[in-house]
């Protein structure tokens, strides 16, 4: 691989990671209801999320699940039903709006794995990610491609997928004074279980 096609690879990369998705409302959900700590750890289970399909892209596994029907339509069912899943909890707590009463459940039942598992779960159970990897990696891949080349580009997307993800965490977490007011919070967590019930919708009916 030269670093001409590198570069050109880069670029569809940053344009992809930066088109809002299910990913980055479920690292503004956690980031809202958990901090700058609910939201990174929301951004590692998506990260890790992501080096696992973009390792099973590499490695051909993901042609495989591709090509299986029934074990690609079980993932989208899943990937769609737990998108749903979160944007009503995150609808619930908009309609709610006792955040405090519970943050401290939460933590008490351990916040912060789940918000990690939410993360890793959202991005491993969305089939779109790995169809992603199967059609872009190839149109940068040559014959004499190696192994470590498929695994550069796949761990491309997933780190800077990962930076964005950090760049908006940071930015939300310089004005959590003003996010962390009632009825902003209430309006965010609105917005953001909406498009996530969007985004389910979409993945669900997406043929």
């Amino acid at each position: 691989m030269t670093w001409s096609s590198y570069g050109s690879y880069l670029v569809i990369v940053v344009l992809i990671v930066l088109a809002p998705g299910p990913d980055t409302m479920v690292m503004l959900k956690n980031a809202l209801s958990g901090g700058f700590r609910g939201g990174l750890l929301a951004s590692l289970g998506i990260f890790t999320g992501n080096a696992v399909q973009g390792s099973a892209a590499a490695l051909g596994l993901g042609v495989l699940i591709a090509k299986s029907q029934p074990v690609f339509l079980a993932l989208k069912w899943v990937g769609a039903a737990y998108l749903v899943f979160l944007g009503f909890q995150a609808l619930r707590g908009a309609f709610r709006g006792n955040y405090d009463v519970v943050e401290q459940a939460q933590r008490r039942r351990g916040g912060g794995f789940r918000r990690f598992r939410e993360g890793f779960l959202s991005n491993i159970t969305n089939p779109k990610v790995l169809v992603l990897y199967l059609s872009v990696l190839p149109q940068f891949l040559t014959p004499a491609s190696s192994f470590g080349d498929s695994l550069l580009l796949a761990y491309t997307v997933a780190a800077l997928g990962m930076l964005w993800l950090l760049v908006l965490l940071v930015f939300v977490h310089r004005v959590r004074t003003w996010l962390g007011r009632r009825r902003v919070r209430r309006a965010l967590d609105g917005v953001t279980g909406t498009a996530l019930l969007g985004f389910g919708a979409a993945l669900a009916l997406e043929s």
